[in-house]
């Protein structure tokens, strides 16, 4: 991921390691006290693997990429603050890591049951390819994927 992305008032970039306080505080999960996501959160921020959206009042949200799922990218984490959902945050998160993709497949998955973010990725272009039951009873988890066309969405990789 080379360069920033500023789309519109709100920019796409690298987060820093410092930052993983901050976004514990915007993620839902991770300020109610889940202390696994906390250290979730501060692993991927010392791996580098945080890109953040940001506007002039501050962080709005996070993605998280990492090279692990069959050594394809996969969006592992997607989270925007309440506050900011509907502003288009996460369709340009997404945008951004898939310009940044340095594999031909990026894939994500979401829970049958979060219907939000069913229809963010259906908006942002990515494809239903597959269903696995078992991980969380009785809402099992919907696999997407995105074929990052770098050159032919225009986006700007992120740094």
């Amino acid at each position: 991921m080379d360069v920033a992305v500023n789309l519109g008032e709100i920019g796409v970039r690298r987060a820093s390691e410092s930052e993983s306080d901050a976004l514990v505080g915007i993620d839902t999960v991770a300020a109610e006290g889940d202390i696994e996501r906390q250290a979730s959160i501060r692993k991927w921020c010392r791996q580098g693997l945080v890109v953040v959206a940001e506007d002039a009042s501050g962080l709005l949200g996070y993605c998280v990429v990492e090279h692990t799922f069959f050594e394809q990218g996969f969006v592992t984490m997607l989270m925007v603050a309440p506050a900011a959902r509907g502003r288009g945050v996460g369709h340009r998160l997404l945008d951004a890591v898939a310009a940044s993709c340095t594999t031909p497949k990026l894939f994500t998955s979401t829970n049958v049951s979060n219907q939000p973010m069913q229809r963010l990725l259906r908006r942002a272009g990515w494809s239903p390819v597959g269903l696995v039951h078992g991980l969380d009873e009785g809402d099992p988890e919907l696999f997407y994927l995105c074929r990052p066309r770098t050159a032919e969405r225009g986006d700007a990789p992120v740094t």
